[in-house]
Parts: C-alpha cells; sequence; structure tokens
C-alpha cells in the first residue's frame, strides 16, 4: 500500500521552498525596476500558498517514506516543481504558449539548458534571474536540497537520496543521510559563491556573474547573454568557467574530500581519475584540428577546444565557438561528447563516466575470461568488487538508454524533422546537454519545434535527469503491487 499522505505532505513543504526561491528573483526585480515584481510575487504566493496546504493538512506520523514512496515522491517532485515553476513565465507574458513555458522550466530544472527563448536580453531582470535559478535548484538535486534544509522532511531521506542521486553509487559523508545532504550543498554554495566572485573580478558585472555562477555550478548552461559565454570574450572569465564547469562535473564528494585535504580519498577514485584523463587526452587531441581547420591563435584554439570539450562532456552547454563550423568529421567527435556524461554525484547529466568505466573494464574482462573460462576474475572499481548486480545494472541501463535515444529520435523523424535534427534533439534532451548538432546547433535554440514535440522532448530531459530507472519503474506492474 502506498502512503499517498506522505507524499502530498512532502510535495506541500517541495511548493513552498519552491516559493521561497523565487523571493531573489523578486529583488532583483525591485532593484533593478524591470518591472516583473507582481508576477514573481503572484507565483511565490501560490507555490507558498498550496504547498502551506498540502503539508499542514497532515501530521508528523503521516510521513511513513519508503522505497516505493521514495521513487513517486522523486518523480512527482520534478513534475510538480516544473508546472508551478513555470507561472513566473505566464503570469509575466515572458511565454504566452503553454508548451514553450513547460520546456523552458523543464530544461532549467534539469540542467538541460536548451531554450525557446529568441531574445533572452529582452527578458526582465528578475524573470532572467528565476530562470538561472531553476537550474540551480535542480544542478544537485530537489530531493537532497529538501532533505538537507526540512529536517522535517528527512523522514525516509534515504529512500528520496538513493532514488534521485546521480549515477550507479552515492556515496556518503556521513552516516546520516541529512548530513551528508548539508555537506553537498556546502560545497555547492561555496564553488558557486567563489565562482561568482572571480566571474566578477573577471569584468562581469554582480548580476551576469551571479546567473553564471548559478549556471556553471548547476552545469546548465543558460546565459544572460544571447551569445551564450562568447558575449565575454575575455580569456580569465572563460578559463574561470572551463575550471568551474570541470569542477561541477566532478563527484562532490571527491570535492569535499580534496577541500578537507585527503588527497589519498580524491586518488582513490577510479572514476575521477578516468575524467581527468580523458577530457584531459581529448582536449589535447582536439586542438591540434582546430588549430589548423579554424585559422586561429593557438591559445585561442586552445581555449575554445578546452571550453566546448567541457562543456560538452559536463553537460553545461555554454558555447564560445560553433563547433559546426570546424569540419564534419569534428561535428561528429563533438556530437558523440554528448553521450559521455560528467561522475556520479556531480550536478551533471548523460550517462556518468562511472557506467563508462565499468562497461570497458567489464569489456577487457571478458576477454580475458574467454581465454581462462575456468579463471575466476573480478571486477573492480576503486579497489572494491563490484558485484554482478551492479554491472547487470549498468549494461540494462546503457541498453535502455540507447533504445530511448532511438525511439525518441525515430519518433521525431516520423514528426517531420531530419535525420540530424532529430539524433540532435534527443541526445542533448536525454542528456542535459543543450546543443546539439542540426538545427539545434550552437547557435540555435528549440524554438521552431511544435508544442507536441517540445512537451515530448521536456520528457525525455526529464527521463535523462532521473536516470531512467524512477521513471520507467512507474510503469511496471511490480511497482503497483500490494506485495
Amino acid at each position: 500500500m502506498i502512503h499517498y499522505k506522505a507524499i502530498a505532505k512532502v510535495m506541500g513543504g517541495l511548493l513552498m521552498l519552491l516559493g521561497l526561491l523565487m523571493l531573489p528573483g523578486i529583488g532583483f526585480s525591485f532593484y533593478y525596476k524591470s518591472g516583473d515584481q507582481m508576477p514573481l510575487i503572484y507565483s511565490a504566493f501560490v507555490s507558498m500558498a498550496i504547498g502551506g496546504l498540502l503539508f499542514f493538512s497532515f501530521s508528523k506520523e503521516d510521513q511513513n517514506i519508503r522505497k516505493r514512496e521514495g521513487y513517486l515522491i522523486v518523480a512527482l517532485s520534478w513534475i510538480f516543481m516544473s508546472i508551478f515553476g513555470m507561472l513566473p513565465y505566464l503570469v509575466s507574458g515572458t511565454l504566452t504558449n503553454l508548451s514553450d513555458a513547460i520546456f523552458e522550466t523543464v530544461s532549467g530544472l534539469t540542467t538541460t539548458g536548451a531554450s525557446v527563448l529568441n531574445d533572452i536580453e529582452a527578458l526582465p531582470k528578475g524573470i532572467l534571474f528565476w530562470r538561472s535559478m531553476t537550474q540551480w535548484i535542480g544542478g544537485l538535486g530537489i530531493i537532497v536540497l529538501t532533505v538537507a534544509i526540512f529536517p522535517l522532511l528527512g523522514i525516509g531521506g534515504i529512500e528520496l537520496f538513493v532514488a534521485e542521486s546521480p549515477g550507479p553509487t552515492s556515496d556518503k559523508l556521513h552516516p546520516r543521510i541529512r548530513e551528508t545532504a548539508k555537506r553537498l550543498w556546502y560545497v555547492y554554495v561555496g564553488l558557486t559563491v567563489l565562482c561568482t566572485g572571480l566571474y566578477y573580478i573577471g569584468g562581469m558585472d554582480f548580476y551576469d556573474a551571479i546567473n553564471h555562477a548559478l549556471t556553471t555550478l548547476a552545469t546548465g548552461g543558460f546565459s544572460t547573454k544571447n551569445a551564450s559565454m562568447a558575449f565575454f570574450d575575455v580569456p580569465f572569465i572563460q578559463y574561470v568557467a572551463i575550471i568551474f564547469m570541470f569542477l561541477a562535473g566532478t563527484n562532490f564528494t571527491v570535492i569535499y574530500f580534496g577541500i578537507m585535504g585527503k588527497f589519498d580519498r580524491v586518488w582513490k577514485s577510479d572514476e575521477f581519475k578516468a575524467y581527468v584523463l580523458v577530457v584531459g587526452l581529448i582536449i589535447i587531441g582536439l586542438t591540434i584540428p582546430v588549430f589548423f581547420i579554424g585559422g586561429l591563435e593557438f591559445e585561442k584554439a586552445f581555449r575554445d577546444t578546452a571550453f566546448q570539450v567541457v562543456s560538452l562532456i559536463t553537460t553545461t552547454g555554454y558555447v564560445t565557438a560553433d563547433y559546426t563550423s570546424f569540419g564534419h568529421g569534428l561535428t561528429i567527435l563533438f556530437f558523440l561528447l554528448l553521450f559521455v556524461g560528467g561522475c556520479a554525484g556531480s550536478t551533471a547529466g548523460g550517462i556518468k563516466f562511472i557506467r563508462h568505466l565499468t562497461f570497458f573494464k567489464n569489456t577487457l574482462l571478458e576477454f580475458k575470461r574467454i581465454v581462462h573460462p575456468r579463471a575466476i576474475v573480478t571486477l573492480k572499481i576503486n579497489s572494491d568488487r563490484v558485484s554482478g548486480k551492479i554491472i547487470t545494472h549498468i549494461m540494462i541501463f546503457l541498453l535502455i538508454y540507447l533504445m530511448v535515444f532511438v525511439i525518441g529520435s525515430v519518433m521525431l523523424s516520423i514528426l517531420g524533422y531530419d535525420m540530424l535534427t532529430s539524433f540532435g534533439a534527443v541526445a542533448t534532451c536525454l542528456g542535459n546537454v543543450g546543443p546539439a548538432i542540426g538545427n539545434v546547433g550552437p547557435l540555435d535554440n528549440f524554438s521552431f519545434f511544435d508544442p507536441f514535440t517540445k512537451v515530448l522532448l521536456s520528457a525525455i530531459m526529464l527521463l535523462g535527469r532521473l536516470e531512467l530507472f524512477t521513471i520507467l519503474v512507474l510503469f511496471t506492474p511490480y511497482f503497483w503491487r500490494a506485495n
């Protein structure tokens, strides 16, 4: 039996939190006199009022959250946050089409960064800040934020944390799950503040600095400028962005250990070592052809290559150059980066390095098993044995990921879109990246899609952000059976 009262209470807490998070946007709106105060105030009031009604209608005893409720709460929380998160767009008239508002909000919360807005710089300051805030909220995870801030919602927190945590592993920094969530958010907030300061030192004004810091650490990619990061053609700013995008794509547990001086724990992570090695080799490998093809100075070629590689691998989606202009071969290589993803436990989307690493190691060991069929061959990650159950889980995830990509691409092709655009749109939405290829390249947006396609791509974004299983398990008969 599913405890719907517990679910309703948590939904209420989330909506109250959403309303509170609209307050900074209201502050910026008043400061800059951008005229969007009332739409934001109305949206915040509606969210907090409905959330308060749900939250206070049920007692503490109604908070019986088990694994089944955990998965349902995580799925519903992202849907509820998307529905109420689009109120500022609709009330202010920034977006008048429901499918556009859904797409922009889901893209923000899932940190995809794809947009239907044609003139971002024309948006009021408060709405634009809310747009950036949606990515920051979704970056480390809505449930992780809730578990960290609302102790009353901490009951059953482990079920919520596991259901939402990106990647096949979710290392705990503390035996109490709420303390783990808090420490992750301390790191997240601290890096955001530091990034804001460095952007400001580099020449951004405070408003642009804080907006870009929010979306950099969230690996979201929303910008306050139509040209994205290309607008800030300053080496210092772009190198700061590269560094913080890379950090945001790193497991936050690893970053925490690094901050605490536990470097042995940092280098124990096979995933982190693979992340550093692969990103470094790809940057080195692609800088040379970009240098010769683009006719740029070497530093500029290196910076553009490093920026695009890190941005795509970490699924941030910022752009400083049109990588589709580097030739068909390099375009394909950059497209393949959409399927990489950052580390598990980071704010990045995508498949995640830990899954690629496990797949690669298991493939090599399979050749050893073929040659030595009687040998006992075990797969190890971080010097720990990986169980067959986890290996199977990862293999199934990769297969389902490929199936969703193929089915989604076929559906878009049937709807009348060309092959490159279909492949690019589905790949970038499923991986929560932003730019892709075809008509959704780094200089384009998603406004030309019809309403049905926008809703479909929004669903794919949610599916990718919640790592497939959290959503798909709800459509199985096993989930709804009493026992």
